[in-house]
């Protein structure tokens, strides 16, 4: 099973996520990670979607998005020639006793503590799955409270394939 990131140049107006959606859901396809903002030209949002599935299911997917009245501009992010980002908060359980072994993990990976309360941390980390993957994994031995993640964004190398409105 591969995966497949598609950077969508969409329209900004109600009801664009929906149909996007639905062509995944009326196919019976899954959406591994979708994030989607508003891009400098407030008439258009960039979508991020991270699909799976064998070479001729990620070949329908890409064009059926395509065919959409609502997608302006897709392309596949490629991994060597794009840059791909997630966000993860981590709520961690931190007490007087094991504070300095978590903030000291969260160093290693130049994560940010954003919140200090007497019982725990809040941890904010950007970079790639397998970074935070393996800053999961570390803390293993602490409680996780709470953890939120975005999904994949990203952008393409370079500007030679930059499209502009």
């Amino acid at each position: 099973m591969k995966k497949r990131v598609l950077s969508m140049l969409v329209d900004n107006t109600s009801g664009v996520l929906s149909r996007v959606a639905g062509l995944f859901s009326r196919r019976g396809y899954n959406i591994d990670s979708l994030t989607v903002g508003e891009t400098a030209d407030p008439r258009y949002s960039r979508m991020t979607v991270v699909v799976s599935g064998d070479e001729q299911i990620l070949d329908q997917i890409t064009k059926q998005v395509a065919k959409l009245i609502d997608v302006v501009d897709i392309k596949t992010l490629e991994e060597n020639s794009s840059v791909n980002r997630e966000l993860i908060l981590v709520k961690v359980r931190a007490d007087n006793e094991n504070r300095s072994g978590v903030i000291a993990i969260a160093d290693i990976f130049r994560a940010k503590v954003i919140d200090v309360s007497v019982d725990s941390l809040v941890i904010e980390l950007t970079g790639d799955q397998s970074k935070l993957e393996a800053f999961i994994n570390l803390l293993n031995g602490y409680e996780i409270l709470e953890l939120a993640r975005t999904g994949i964004t990203g952008l393409s190398r370079g500007a030679a394939d930059v499209r502009y409105l």
